[in-house]
């Protein structure tokens, strides 16, 4: 009798649970990530000979619903063509039935895991600001956006995953999904979700990537944007990235008030050359003075 390890019992394992891909143009490489919905795995396109990520419905979930809210989500994705959204290849049916889609495989790591000063922080957040703020104009509400879903590329992408929840803008269902911590009071109580919804999600985002002591303009802008109340927030994704640039070029947000001296720093921030020039002047006609009355 021949005993098998058990590193090569999991890997028999995983080799028979490996998808059917044999009647397409894919072949399966390994599993990359496992979801609520489906299996993702590594894949090579041999048609167009490069690398794909193919998400899979999950062979527990196979059943008509599940697979109805997978091709939803596949749809979504399709009709969201931006830089900063995984565009889809396409999509099909395997021998027992179950979904799968192709999409771009993203190399890099997740939002989570970036270790960098505020400032180049906050333009990564303003890149996420224009994929979600262009979903919100296709009439799609994220609903799951968090920093596990936000993946950057080894070339500077960045990248918003994971469309799975989405829902069009003014829907409602008493399936409550998404992540605690993330999702607005009305997503949590089932309500309509629109763009506000996601607004709530990204000021949570901030919170979570940012430090904690803020400066008072940048904590009021994370604030206004995760206000409990929809009317609180910002009217829109837009509003909160033009805040939040603002902030970057040192002028004022509309969630904060200076106070006096404030503004006089800013001010003196944003004109230093013109400040040392007549500072300057200022020293040598004090010089001149008291040269001249010495």
């Amino acid at each position: 009798m021949t005993w098998l390890s058990d590193n090569a019992v999991s890997h028999l394992r995983e080799v028979a649970e490996l998808p059917d891909f044999s009647h397409t143009r894919y072949r399966i490489k390994s599993e990359i990530a496992r979801g609520g919905m489906g299996v993702v795995y590594e894949a090579e396109d041999v048609e167009l000979r490069r690398r794909v990520a193919i998400k899979v419905l999950a062979s527990d979930l196979a059943s008509e619903h599940a697979a109805e809210h997978m091709r939803d989500e596949a749809r979504t994705i399709a009709k969201l063509e931006h830089p900063g959204i995984v565009p889809l290849h396409d999509a099909g049916l395997l021998p027992d039935g179950r979904l799968w889609y192709a999409m771009k495989l993203v190399r890099g790591w997740r939002l989570d895991e970036l270790n960098a000063p505020i400032a180049e922080l906050l333009r990564v957040f303003l890149r996420i600001c224009e994929a979600v703020s262009f979903a919100h104009a296709n009439g799609i509400v994220h609903c799951d956006l968090k920093p596990e879903n936000v993946m950057l590329g080894d070339f500077g992408e960045v990248l918003v995953m994971d469309w799975g929840v989405a829902r069009e803008t003014g829907a409602s269902d008493a399936t409550i999904a998404g992540t605690r911590g993330f999702m607005a009071p009305e997503q949590e109580q089932g309500a309509i979700v629109d763009a506000s919804t996601d607004v709530f999600a990204l000021g949570a985002m901030m919170r979570a990537i940012l430090p904690s002591n803020l400066p008072r303009p940048l904590a009021a802008i994370c604030a206004k944007a995760s206000a409990p109340a929809k009317n609180d927030r910002y009217e829109s994704v837009r509003a909160l990235a033009n805040d939040i640039s603002n902030w970057l070029g040192d002028q004022p947000v509309s969630a904060y008030r200076d106070n006096v001296v404030e503004r006089i720093s800013r001010w003196v921030s944003r004109n230093r050359a013109l400040v040392t020039i007549v500072l300057a002047y200022l020293i040598m006609r004090v010089i001149v003075i008291l040269w001249v009355h010495r």
